[in-house]
């Protein structure tokens, strides 16, 4: 073989020569995932999580009502969403680990900027940078980047990298607090800047460009105990698959809808329904309770139809807020919402990768993700100023009722999913099942 054809041979996409496509890490499963719940817990911790904590310093220092820093968030909310189906397809063509990467840089400039703001206009385009990058390192790509690698073990994995991130409210929430009474909000920012850019950056790099240890593997793979099983998804006729899609994507859109409001304002809402200084330590139990479940889902629900638990986990949200509701100011109603929306929110964060995977297969995994975290993003974006602006108007209650209202019609999708499932002729209502 010639000097040339050597070189193509060692040549990748693009003409990059393999030995510099990949690190020497060698990127066993278990520690993409440990990577990858590092920067899950820094990336919602630091674009989301926190926003409630400093909200109030922010607005005050802009002059400007809580109310309509709120909605400055839901807007950007709102944009971020418009990009996640551009988002999908970028991670179906050019792999998810390299999005991250991108990512990372691009958070840590709109963190910076806007810690740098000098007025609110600049501040909220700042913010709609931010929520529009934060597409490209959350979840959604992030259980892509699991898919494309793990293969048929990947609902197994896509549980223990939420089981890791699970706590990024547990540490952000209290992190946010304690670093905002030593610096002001501007330096927290620029904290969080650095984070994305000197530890979530290099990470995404191990995972791009790191040596895999392990073949993805195929259906057909035998699987080592303890693994998932291989899954077969029957064909669904285009017509069945449009209308599973549009239940799963309304059901987790509206339920959504009632999280986003309570993760956004949690400590704000427990202590506007009288819990004062308790309301911090009361939402701390948010996430360990996300961790519990997700535990004990790993453990008895690893031969559950993703269906089972998506219906078991949607139906805690709204109970959870009536449970709230109802008590206030119990301090004992307000630890059984906390746990019980943990419960709910772990649950959901696992099913949004798993039931569409086990419904639809991992074709255009990327993709299909894309275009429900639009739709869930949209109703994301309402939901904290919505909250807000009816907890001014009409009181914590009637809000909490409205939240609930909503929770239980983002239910109901999913039990209808699961009817039309039922009703599905036997290859179709088997769509998946482990391998005997």
């Amino acid at each position: 073989m010639g000097h040339g054809q050597r070189m193509r041979r060692n040549r990748g996409a693009g003409g990059v020569p393999v030995r510099l496509a990949r690190l020497s890490v060698d990127l066993t499963p278990g520690l993409l995932v440990v990577l990858l719940g590092i920067t899950q817990i820094i990336g919602y911790g630091t674009v989301y999580y926190s926003f409630a904590i400093l909200a109030g310093d922010i607005a005050a220092s802009f002059s400007w009502p809580v109310s309509s820093l709120f909605g400055a968030f839901s807007l950007a909310l709102l944009v971020g969403g418009f990009a996640a189906p551009a988002v999908g397809r970028m991670v179906d063509r050019h792999g998810a680990a390299r999005v991250m990467t991108v990512g990372s840089a691009a958070t840590a400039v709109g963190l910076a900027a806007a810690a740098a703001a000098p007025g609110p206009i600049a501040f909220c385009a700042a913010l709609i940078a931010i929520q529009t990058t934060s597409t490209l390192v959350l979840y959604d790509v992030a259980f892509a980047a699991i898919v494309q690698s793990a293969g048929p073990q990947a609902r197994t994995r896509i549980t223990h990298l939420t089981l890791i991130a699970g706590f990024a409210s547990t540490l952000f929430w209290p992190l946010s607090s304690w670093l905002h009474t030593v610096s002001g909000w501007r330096e927290v920012f620029l904290i969080f800047a650095a984070l994305n850019l000197l530890v979530c950056l290099p990470l995404h790099a191990v995972i791009a460009f790191g040596r895999p240890s392990e073949p993805q593997g195929s259906p057909g793979d035998a699987v080592p105990p303890g693994r998932d099983a291989p899954v077969a998804v029957a064909p669904l006729s285009p017509a069945v698959a449009r209308q599973l899609f549009v239940l799963v994507t309304v059901g987790f859109a509206l339920s959504g809808f009632l999280l986003s409001a309570m993760l956004a304002q949690m400590v704000p809402a427990l202590t506007t329904i009288g819990l004062g200084s308790t309301a911090l330590v009361v939402s701390t139990l948010f996430g360990p309770a996300q961790v519990l479940v997700r535990f004990v889902n790993m453990i008895l629900g690893a031969r559950r139809h993703p269906l089972t638990v998506t219906i078991f986990g949607m139906a805690m949200l709204p109970l959870a807020i009536l449970i709230l509701a109802a008590s206030a100011p119990s301090t004992a109603g307000a630890v059984a919402f906390a746990v019980l929306l943990g419960f709910g929110s772990g649950l959901k964060s696992i099913v949004q990768g798993t039931l569409p995977l086990a419904l639809f297969g991992s074709a255009s995994y990327g993709t299909r993700l894309g275009i429900m975290a639009f739709a869930r993003q949209f109703m994301a974006a309402v939901a904290p100023f919505a909250f807000a602006w009816q907890m001014e108007v009409a009181g914590p209650t009637a809000a909490l009722m409205t939240f609930a209202a909503v929770g239980c019609l983002g239910l109901s999708a999913f039990l209808e999913l699961a009817r039309r499932r039922a009703r599905l002729e036997p290859a179709e209502a088997t769509a998946v099942r482990p391998a005997e």
